[in-house]
């Protein structure tokens, strides 16, 4: 047989360089072109929905240099993602709205369930996605059935399901820089009505950036992990499930790389004694840093849940109870140097955070065939989190002797001894949720459909705070606790303060089938994200009021499309959202250490179209892609208490990571050669135009702080069975060798600027080998 294998990768690399193209990797539920989703709580046909949704399966997951939610950024247009030195302090942004925040008492605008639990945090979902059966991207507010977390939307992961047979899985993946990984999964039949699914993963990396202070790379990681899995179901109309899942990550990741030179306030070239032992500033390019301590995370997860269906006469009663633990460490150089110099001080951090969360479910599902059918639930959890986060500084002066114009360590004899400022802060937060919520379906005709939800949320947060500083200094204040509060003078008693918060949310939808392949719908929703407060290390009184809690309208239309019998899905989506009481990270100076303050930044709105594509051009040959179009900005801003009037940002600024403009396109392609192996080739593309990573009020900061537009293309070949049985296959990531920035921060030394580089921001070769037995 023959291929035109350059037709193949023509078509996402036209998608990268004209316009963004069309992103959406479907799963077969076993009829030809039907892709099945829970994101109304209830097993239905995406065709059906009346949401915008992307699916990704977790084959496509796992062909992307890290199965990732950072790696499903690149797949799914309405998606976007804020690398930071943590998982602690990483977002998700959907449709340009998302909560960046080093708060320990500030919760995520983007919910993330995996297998119907809810996590508190979203950065216990930034973790490898293993083993992973399919992933929901559902856009826009969708409180009334998931939760207060869902502002922005919800990405829903579900995993491989345990099955009735003796049979598993193999693979192993290395890619160039000494990056590689294995997992394995493997069904266990228990019994006639009782099967396992045991899971286990390990994987490391050395890193993409050399740091000439410990001659090493960095930027790497080492994870390992598994997962227990267990369902009864003996067809009597009961459905157990219980799942046990453990991970433990040890990067050391992700140091600032110090990218530009030195810069006036202006954005003037100006200097600096720093460079005299910095690295060569070269933009996305600069790959080399000199910092005496490594930056790192270390993590330890661990959870377990347990989910009962049972079928109630017509219904389905359905309980999921679940426990996590989740425990990170930041140990961050804020200085970025190589050791303390007179007129530049040394700022080292380490911050342990350990969490736990309880939560139960319950849910009512009536038959989807009745004119009226419904979901009935309720829903708790607590979620409680505590951090120890310790400053030590270095500082020193120059003697009366020394030389000018020179750069001085510390300790050496033209500097005055030492003084060490050191800090430790103990705080926390507890979020206690108790819901109700219910939507219904009403057939006002055949082929019209009326939606209907609300969601009863009752909110109660508690926070604590105490630091006990033993010498104030750089990014050090001094005591904090209740008396400093109430009168100013420290007492050792932590502060504590709290609220709580009733709300009432929901949504209306209608929808109507045109045809029996085009389904229409138009809805309204009111979003809203609980209260919270900005609880972090360097906490003074004026920071201690409570942000109020963030709502939403926001209207959807949108237009389904299955076409070609099956073969072609294409949906279609416009939307427009105002956020009120927007809650935001707000840059700011505290202790002459740049900060970011955690407040209520007034009102933004967000608006755009979005086009999902999945096309069977043949039985071996899939073209997959997405489209979006968002503008996501202020409305009107308000300043931080106690913030001077500078710090309000104008209206009509952009929101940090929303590109006005961010497509993907991808193409699968099988060559059935009837020997021992067929020929799989494959190419993917995504494009994103500029976006802001810096939201600030000052202009010469915003022009520093955005990321340039770029594009990156992926190609891959390979072998695979004729039975599918193996796969062997060779990729090259970021085919052109696109630099870019993964986010762009200020207050670097001399008013520099410091980037994210992600692993994919060069190019690199790997290869994969799959068996299923």
């Amino acid at each position: 047989m023959k291929s035109n294998l350059s037709s193949l990768l023509c078509l996402p690399l036209l998608a990268v360089a004209s316009a963004p193209a069309l992103a959406q990797q479907a799963t077969d539920s076993g009829t030809a072109g039907e892709i099945v989703v829970t994101a109304q709580k209830r097993s239905e046909s995406l065709h059906s929905v009346p949401v915008a949704v992307s699916v990704l399966t977790g084959a496509t997951l796992a062909a992307a240099a890290r199965p990732s939610i950072e790696s499903a950024s690149q797949l799914v247009p309405a998606l976007n993602f804020q690398k930071s030195g943590t998982t602690l302090n990483q977002t998700i942004y959907l449709r340009g709205v998302g909560t960046a925040t080093f708060s320990i008492a500030g919760e995520p605008s983007v919910s993330t369930v995996v297998d119907g639990v809810v996590y508190a945090r979203s950065g216990e979902a930034f973790s490898d996605l293993v083993d992973i059966a399919q992933m929901e991207v559902l856009r826009g507010p969708q409180g009334t059935l998931f939760g207060k977390n869902a502002s922005a939307g919800v990405i829903n992961i579900t995993s491989q399901m345990p099955k009735n047979e003796f049979s598993g899985s193999i693979e192993a993946n290395y890619f160039e820089g000494n990056e590689w990984r294995v997992k394995g999964a493997l069904n266990v039949p228990l019994g006639k009505d009782l099967a396992a699914r045991f899971t286990g993963f390990a994987s490391a990396y050395d890193g993409n950036i050399r740091n000439l202070a410990t001659q090493s790379m960095v930027n790497g990681y080492d994870h390992v992990g598994g997962r227990a899995q267990f369902l009864y179901n003996p067809g009597t109309g009961v459905k157990i499930y219980v799942a046990a899942d453990y991970h433990r990550n040890n990067d050391n990741c992700c140091a600032d790389i110090i990218a530009t030179g030195p810069l006036t306030g202006a954005g003037a070239p100006t200097t600096s004694l720093a460079f005299n032992v910095l690295p060569t500033p070269m933009g996305a390019k600069t790959g080399f840093i000199n910092q005496n301590l490594v930056t790192s995370t270390k993590e330890e997860g661990w959870g377990v849940s347990g989910q009962a269906d049972i079928d109630i006469g017509t219904h389905t009663l359905t309980s999921i109870t679940a426990y996590r633990e989740w425990n990170n460490t930041e140990i961050r150089d804020g200085d970025w140097l190589d050791r303390a110099y007179v007129g530049f001080n040394q700022l080292h951090d380490n911050g342990p955070q350990k969490s736990n969360t309880f939560s139960q479910e319950l849910r009512l599902t009536s038959p989807a065939a009745n004119r009226l059918s419904y979901v009935l639930g309720a829903y708790y959890s607590r979620a409680f989190s505590e951090r120890i986060f310790t400053r030590n500084d270095e500082v020193c002066t120059a003697t009366a002797t020394a030389p000018s114009g020179v750069l001085i360590p510390c300790g050496s004899a033209n500097a005055n001894p030492s003084t060490f400022p050191s800090a430790t802060a103990d705080f926390g937060s507890t979020f206690s949720n108790v819901a109700v919520f219910g939507q219904a379906t009403f057939k006002l005709a055949e082929r019209v459909r009326l939606v209907g939800g609300l969601r009863y949320t009752h909110d109660k947060l508690d926070v604590f705070h105490i630091r006990r500083t033993t010498l104030a200094g750089p990014g050090i204040n001094g005591n904090f606790d209740q008396g400093v509060f109430d009168t100013g003078v420290s007492n050792g008693v932590p502060f504590r303060t709290g609220t709580s918060k009733d709300n009432l949310s929901g949504k209306a939808v209608l929808q109507a089938d045109l045809s029996r392949d085009v389904m229409a719908y138009a809805s309204y929703a009111r979003g809203y994200k609980g209260p919270a407060y900005n609880i972090f290390f360097n906490l003074t009184p004026t920071g201690t009021n409570v942000i109020a809690p963030e709502t939403s309208d926001a209207f959807e239309v949108g237009l389904k499309n299955t076409l070609f019998g099956g073969k072609l899905t294409l949906n279609l989506a416009g939307f427009y959202a105002k956020y009120h009481n927007f809650q935001a990270n707000n840059p700011d100076l505290v202790a002459g250490v740049v900060v970011t303050r955690f407040t209520n930044a007034g009102e933004v709105s967000t608006k755009g179209v979005e086009a999902d594509m999945s096309w069977r051009l043949g039985p071996d040959t899939t073209l997959g892609g997405g489209l979006a179009y968002t503008d996501a900005h202020v409305v009107n801003f308000y300043a931080a208490p106690g913030a001077a009037a500078t710090s309000i940002i104008q209206p009509g600024t952009p929101l940090a990571y929303a590109p006005k403009w961010k497509g993907s396109l991808s193409l699968d392609h099988r060559v059935r050669t009837d020997g021992w192996a067929d020929l799989v080739f494959g190419a993917s593309g995504n494009f994103q135009s500029s976006q802001l990573s810096l939201f600030t009020p000052n202009d010469v900061q915003r022009q520093f702080g955005t990321i340039p537009a770029y594009g990156l293309v992926n190609i891959q070949a390979g072998l695979v069975s004729p039975t599918d049985k193996w796969r062997i296959v060779a990729q090259v990531r970021n085919l052109f060798d696109q630099a870019y920035a993964a986010s762009i921060i200020n207050g670097g030394p001399g008013g520099s600027y410091r980037y994210q580089i992600p692993r994919d921001a060069m190019r690199y070769f790997g290869i994969s080998a799959r068996y299923n037995f």
